[in-house]
């Protein structure tokens, strides 16, 4: 990806293809250095979660070239990737309410 911006559509767009749901951005600049932005989104169950995690680093890496890193596939219900300069949080639903992230880092 040529800048970060386009990273953060691709990955949305990616997210999009793959029906994930409530997909929500937060932009990072000036809270912290690790990112420029933070990307949530829904899958239906644990199983989706972890194909929409899985088909969204492939894409990242075949087609962006990026090498990412991965946590919490194993459990699903709540998997992260980092993509350098874009942090992508997949969550079951309810995971994504007990872990209430958007409204943390909202009030940063």
């Amino acid at each position: 990806m040529s800048n970060v911006e386009d990273l953060k559509k691709f990955i949305i767009d990616k997210l999009e293809d793959k029906k994930a749901g409530d997909i929500s951005v937060l932009d990072l600049d000036g809270k912290t250095s690790m990112a420029r932005y933070m990307v949530f989104a829904n899958g239906r169950s644990n199983k989706n979660v972890a194909a929409i995690a899985d088909f969204l680093s492939l894409e990242l890496k075949h087609q962006a070239d990026l090498d990412v890193n991965i946590e919490g596939f194993k459990q699903s219900d709540w998997v992260l990737i980092d993509a350098g300069s874009v942090i992508v949080n997949i969550f079951h639903p309810e995971a994504r309410d007990h872990y209430s992230l958007e409204e943390y880092w909202q009030t940063k």
